[in-house]
Formats: C-alpha cells, structure tokens, sequence
C-alpha cells in the first residue's frame, strides 16, 4: 500500500472520530464520510506504519445504514461527520463510542447504556459562529472552515442551526456587501469583519447578534441595527466585539453594546440564565434538559445532601438540583459565570447555595483541606478532564455518590480509571447525544465507593 494507490475495500466499523475504518493487508485504513458495509474505491492519502488514511472516490455498493445526505456543503464545510449515516445507526455508533473508550482506557466490565437521541436532529443548535469571507463576485458570505484549514465555505442554510439564525445571518450578509464593509484576510491581516456569532433562546426566542471585527467601530452601525431589528424583531441585543489580534481565537477580550441589554436571557431546567458572548452554554437546550435529568436521576439528590458542583459554569446543572438537596456550592474558574451563577440563585430564591471563583483543582484540594465532607459531588469538566488535584481531592471528600458529565469519551474514561483507583467504581453509563449528525457525544457516569452495595459492574 503507498501513498495515492487506489485499492477497493469494504467499510467495516466507525472509529471515534466519525471515520469509517477498512483493512487492507491487515492494516486499518481510515476513510471520511464512509458507512460500515460500504464497498468503495478508496485513494490512500496518507501511510503510517500500523495504519493509513484513505479518500472516498467511488462508491461501488452503499451499506444498509448509508442514506443520501440533504445538505450541499455536506463533506466540504467540517461540520457534520454524519450526515450520510440513519439516526440509529448514529446513536449505535455513539453508544460504541463510549463503550470503546471505557473498555480501552479505563479496562472496564461496565455496560454503556444505549445513546439517548436527541430530541431534534436537526435545527437543534442554540449557538452559531460563521467565519466570513467574500465570493468571486464580491460578495460577503457566511459559512464554515473547511476541514483542516481556515477556508471558508459558504453554508446559506445550515440544517443543525434554526432557520433564523441563517435568514439573519444572510441579511446581514447583503447589508455588509451593500455597504462595501471589508472583511479581514487572515493572510495580510486586514479587512474589518471576522465572524458572525449569533445566540437563540429557545424559551423565548429571542436571538442575540454578536459582529466579532477586526476594529473598534463599523460603518453604518446605526442603519444595521435599525434595518436589523425591523426586519427582525426577535433580536434582543446586537454587539460588537473587538478583536484585533492576529489569531485564530474567534472573539476579542474587549466589545461594545450597540443595541439592547448586551445579554440574552433564557432558562434551562428551572434555572434563569443571562447569556453574553463569552458564557458557556449547551449548544443543544433540549438535549441538555435530557442530559441533566439524567445526571439528577444517577445523582438522586436529598435534603440532607450538601452538593458540591466542580467546573459548574452557571452553575446550572447544580442549581437544577438545588430544590432536592439541602445545599449547593460551586466552583468555577471563569468570574463572569459565577456572577451569572450567584445572580440565577437569588432569582430562584434558593438560599443555600454559595459559588465560588476557583480552579476546579485548586479549590477541591482547598475544601477537601478544610475539612468539607459533600455527600454528593458533580464533575462537569472540559474536553480534556479533571484536573489530577480533583480527582484526589474528591476522593479525600469521600461523598457517597459522584456524578461526572463529560463531553469526551476519552477523557471520562481515563478520569474514571482514577476515580476506580481510589476507590470509587464506575456504576451505570450513559451517552447521551447532544450533537446529532456529528462525530460528539456526551456521556454520564455515577460512581461510588467500591465497599458501597450499590448495583453495577466494577472494575
């Protein structure tokens, strides 16, 4: 097998990047947007000594799950990974995910339960950012990058974002050509307009429109916002963000209000939110009100419990459970979301609950020094894990019950191999899909003490 060879194979899995996965000579061949029992015709791209990468150039029988993918920029526009697969076949496929993750790293005799769909499979995203850029007739379009590479191909109407989102995304599209406004080159490091960031609020509606530019001021600012929400009275805030330097991070330390409060109001499980361009916030709000419900019902909180929320963002997963248990204190790093936090807890009227601007890490080894004993403990981490401070720090904490949210199958395994060596076993699994047509899953997995006579599997 070398490099630009054709060779003809048969699909016969997914790996957990979203690729299908063939065998030539006993050598794994990874191929982008093939299906397991597709037979195809495949140019090997790229050869390493265990495995290879392949590309798609003819498929000669499509397998039982392929079906033929409703979106054109499908392939091109590094968004959705599988878009040509059933949903089933998906969830199948995600459930694996978790599963591989869990036998591989963690060594685990643990069953994942079956993926939880979500709710929409489409138009399901409460968030967008679109990259910019100009077409050959000069116009400005929005779309994603490219896979690998910052090329933006143009998306009118992406099928995982609501359709407003795309019709105001357009608009503002024909006003920035309109008014020959430049749009930044990555390259020279000028032009004006970088990113379109828009927000929507499922229980409202409302959208928050969020211009990231390449300066501190646009042209024709008044007459966009009043063309703007005319056209669209669903928009509750416009905001410009400044971001003058040359990178690849999407929005700027610094932004101005140019109509409305400069947040977005909306509410999650019971608890009140106040959204800027910087919080965190489940892009999927109906497949998070599926994934905390699940989290609540491993976490089976009581009044006399004292909750203790790591990586707690809002402190939104914490706070849904506030009512059940006796109290509530989260930490998290970023002070924005502790304010929000704080602010969604008085207006809740929930009195017992204290958040607390801290490295997840730090603050758990802090608590864990002073003597704090949670009964039960929520890890929220991002992609890349808990902290080896927490995972120690829970331990020492010893809760009765610990419940972990993680949007990285990898890492949830490899923290829970460090959970089971301190003596805190991996007892029910469940992945819940939060990103249909893509290569991501979210999963939730309860832990207690290995000398505790809960039910489940264990290492």
């Amino acid at each position: 097998m070398v490099k630009n060879e054709i060779l003809e194979m048969e699909i016969t899995a997914l790996s957990n990047d979203g690729n299908g996965v063939g065998h030539i000579d006993g050598c794994a061949v990874f191929v982008p947007f093939t299906a397991p029992g597709d037979r195809a015709r495949v140019r090997i791209a790229k050869v390493q000594k265990n495995y290879a990468f392949g590309i798609l150039t003819e498929l000669i029988a499509p397998g039982p799950d392929r079906i033929e993918p409703d979106c054109p920029a499908f392939g091109r526009c590094g968004g959705c990974a599988l878009r040509h697969l059933r949903y089933s076949a998906e969830l199948a496929a995600k459930t694996q995910f978790v599963q591989d993750a869990f036998d591989r790293i963690g060594g685990f005799s643990l069953r994942a339960e079956s993926c939880l769909p979500s709710p929409d499979v489409d138009r399901y995203r409460n968030k967008v950012q679109y990259p910019l850029c100009v077409d050959a007739n000069g116009e400005v379009r929005a779309g994603f990058f490219a896979p690998r590479s910052h090329r933006v191909i143009p998306c009118p109407d992406c099928l995982l974002q609501p359709a407003l989102l795309n019709e105001i995304s357009a608009f503002l599209c024909r006003f920035f050509t309109e008014k020959k406004i430049s749009v930044y080159d990555e390259r020279t490091g000028r032009g004006l307009l970088r990113h379109l960031y828009l927000r929507h609020a499922k229980e409202s509606g409302k959208v928050m429109v969020c211009i990231v530019a390449n300066g501190r001021k646009l042209p024709f600012e008044e007459e966009m916002v009043q063309r703007l929400c005319a056209a669209f009275p669903a928009v509750q805030t416009v905001i410009l963000n400044f971001n003058l330097q040359n990178t690849n991070v999407i929005l700027g330390k610094e932004q101005r209000v140019l109509y409305g409060p400069g947040v977005l109001e909306d509410t999650l499980c019971g608890v009140p939110v106040a959204l800027t361009p910087y919080s965190f916030y489940q892009v999927n709000t109906d497949g998070a009100r599926q994934l905390y419900g699940v989290a609540k019902q491993f976490a089976d909180p009581k009044p006399e419990d004292l909750l203790l929320d790591l990586y707690c963002g809002a402190g939104t997963i914490g706070l849904s459970m506030a009512r059940e248990a006796g109290r509530v204190i989260g930490v998290e790093i970023v002070p924005s979301a502790i304010e929000s936090a704080r602010r969604a807890a008085k207006k809740m009227g929930v009195a017992d609950a204290a958040f607390f601007c801290a490295d997840a890490g730090t603050a758990a080894a802090q608590l864990a020094q002073d003597g704090l004993r949670p009964s039960l403990i929520l890890l929220d981490p991002p992609r890349k894990g808990c902290d080896l401070r927490t995972i120690d720090a829970v331990a020492e904490m010893s809760p009765s019950r610990v419940v972990m949210v993680s949007c990285n199958p990898a890492t949830a395994a490899r923290d829970a191999k460090l959970l089971a060596q301190r003596g805190y076993l991996p007892r029910r699994l469940q992945p819940v899909d939060l990103f249909p047509r893509t290569k991501h899953v979210e999963s939730v997995t309860l832990f207690t003490r290995a000398d505790c006579a809960s039910a489940g599997q264990g290492h």
